[in-house]
């Protein structure tokens, strides 16, 4: 199921060219990503090929600060690529990899060159999903939206890129399933 899933989904760039919300957003966000050289470089050491099937929403804002920065490592290394599906026309893919119980987006799935599942990551850094989680909840929506957006600003997907590099290093190394997932 998984390797039909991704290979009838759509490339990051069929994404961007029709989303709706935020359009510009990604655009821009895509256009400015930078990947560190040793993330993709430790990512190309990794042995295997390595898809990541990515769930998203074009109104998400975690999607639209992580997604791009993930589509242009996939882009700089021989042995990943990346392909999107949307959460709302997939329900019974998202059901199978529920956050906390929740259809949180974005999720990385990340397949083996069999097109197994190795690991995930998501939907968002473990730093700022622990910050949210803690204080973020805490605070009016207006005020943790502006921390989470200056959280990403800061970061400038470089804690994404290393987490999902993190995820796929370590099933490469260990042959067993990686897991950087927030459940």
């Amino acid at each position: 199921m998984l390797q039909h899933r991704f290979e009838t989904a759509g490339s990051f760039a069929e994404f961007a060219e029709r989303a709706e919300k935020n359009a510009s957003l990604w655009r821009d966000t895509y256009r400015l990503a930078r990947v560190p050289a040793d993330a993709a470089e430790r990512l190309a050491g990794a042995a295997g090929h390595w898809h990541l099937l990515v769930i998203l929403e074009d109104w998400c804002g975690d999607a639209v600060n992580s997604v791009p920065v993930l589509a242009r490592l996939t882009e700089l290394v021989p042995n990943a690529d990346l392909r999107v599906v949307g959460r709302d026309a997939n329900p019974d893919l998202m059901d199978l990899f529920l956050t906390n119980g929740k259809r949180s987006v974005p999720l990385v799935i990340v397949l083996d060159e069999n097109y197994v599942e190795r690991g995930r990551w998501g939907p968002r850094p473990s730093e700022l999903q622990q910050w949210v989680e803690r204080e973020g909840m805490q605070i009016e929506p207006t005020e943790r939206y502006r921390h989470i957006r200056m959280w990403y600003a800061r970061d400038r997907g470089r804690t994404t890129v290393e987490e999902v590099v993190g995820v796929i290093t370590c099933a490469a190394d260990l042959g067993t399933l990686g897991t950087r997932a927030d459940r």
